[in-house]
């Protein structure tokens, strides 16, 4: 067995319950907190190659920022735990985006007739011409000519912060614009 997978044998032993309770506390689910620990000790240890290259290890050039995988790896729980929290940060901000545009998709694709298909590309339609010009632009040409930002302010002549504002813009409107009645907030009150 290699000095690593010792390492990672020794560290789920002795530290594993630890570290699946630590993952459990941020996420409330124990399934996803063992899926949360996986995935920090792949990366992890996936990523020992990046570390500071050990004097005189075997298999590893000088000045080379590669780690000899066999060689000891200190605090190695601490970096599996920044990773658990980080995979995690990384999916909860996919999640609240996801929950911010999910109610502009039709209700369920398995029953959605030819009707609701055409009524929501004439909503889109409507939703486009109330935008401004360039942010029109900028939307019709990231998300239906998939074009990159770089390329979107090439062909319109602007800045690449710019591109970003408009999409930004256009993507705060459109959500207003295609929102259900039943999620707008009622006349007279403020809107959280």
């Amino acid at each position: 067995m290699a000095g690593w997978e010792h390492e990672l044998d020794e560290l789920m032993r002795v530290r594993g319950g630890a570290l699946v309770r630590y993952a459990y506390m941020l996420s409330g689910d124990r399934a996803l907190a063992e899926d949360l620990v996986q995935d920090a000790l792949v990366k992890v240890y996936s990523r020992l190659r990046g570390r500071p290259a050990v004097s005189g290890a075997v298999g590893v050039a000088e000045g080379s920022r590669a780690h000899d995988l066999d060689s000891p790896f200190t605090n190695a729980e601490g970096y599996v735990r920044r990773a658990v929290l980080t995979i995690y940060l990384d999916g909860y901000r996919k999640r609240q985006r996801w929950t911010g545009i999910k109610h502009l998709l039709a209700d369920d694709p398995s029953t959605r007739g030819a009707d609701q298909a055409a009524s929501a590309r004439v909503d889109v339609m409507a939703a486009l011409a109330r935008l401004g010009a360039r942010e029109r632009a900028c939307v019709v040409l990231r998300y239906f000519e998939d074009m990159t930002v770089p390329q979107i302010a090439d062909a319109l002549g602007t800045a690449q912060g710019t591109v970003k504002r408009y999409l930004s813009d256009a993507t705060k409107n459109m959500q207003e614009f295609l929102r259900p009645d039943d999620f707008r907030p009622a006349e007279g009150r403020a809107a959280r």
